[in-house]
């Protein structure tokens, strides 16, 4: 399986439909404004129009913006803010009693909570190899496995985060299930991220 080396650390924020973001534009402040990224993931903004912002970090937004705005204004400074965010969504598959995707309650959701959220492990888990697939920041996508068994007894565990679009897969035999996890999760089912999904389809299906 070709997958990509685990990034420690949270991962930077990539804005998304459904976000808010506060746009200031520093050098023009009568076009400043709070305004919603569009399902297409555009921003809709006065005397450029729709930008596409989804996908890239705060800061890129901002560049992307005053790209925009240097066509008309000299120099723009602009600055990008998420003020709230979109419905974020994960996938817990596999050994759980009710697989399926779900919107993630807060930024400090970890992989045992994401297994509550989805009822639970099944007798037949395998608690100490449970599989959590990301998209990394160019675009592949990254692999790790998480023992959650001394979380179940009180004991300091796993504590990353999950970030929208994270899949979650509790095995029952090992990582070698994730390929048929994929086939019938993933590439049928799953209304996440349909460019992530196809692509993690093709470096499980071998």
């Amino acid at each position: 399986m070709r997958f990509q080396e685990w990034s420690g650390g949270d991962p930077a924020y990539r804005l998304y439909p459904g976000d808010e973001i506060e746009v200031t534009v520093h050098t023009a402040d009568e076009l400043s404004r709070t305004v919603t990224v569009a399902p297409d993931g555009r921003a809709n903004l006065p005397l450029v129009g729709a930008v596409m912002v989804a996908e890239k970090t705060a800061p890129e937004a901002s560049r992307a913006i005053a790209d925009g705005y240097s066509r008309v204004l000299r120099d723009p400074i602009v600055e990008v803010r998420p003020v709230s965010f979109g419905s974020q969504r994960i996938l817990v598959g596999g050994e759980v009693n009710a697989p399926g995707p779900y919107a993630l309650p807060d930024g400090r959701t970890g992989v045992l909570e994401a297994v509550m959220l989805a009822g639970g492990f099944q007798p037949t888990a395998r608690r100490n190899q449970v599989v959590v697939l990301r998209r990394a920041s160019d675009g592949g996508a990254m692999l790790r496995t998480v023992d959650v068994r001394g979380a179940l007894r009180g004991r300091p565990a796993d504590t990353i985060p999950l970030a929208r679009h994270d899949v979650v897969f509790v095995p029952r035999s090992g990582i070698a299930e994730v390929n048929l996890f994929v086939d019938q999760y993933v590439r049928g089912i799953l209304p996440l991220d349909a460019g992530f999904n196809y692509l993690l389809y093709e470096l499980l299906r071998d």
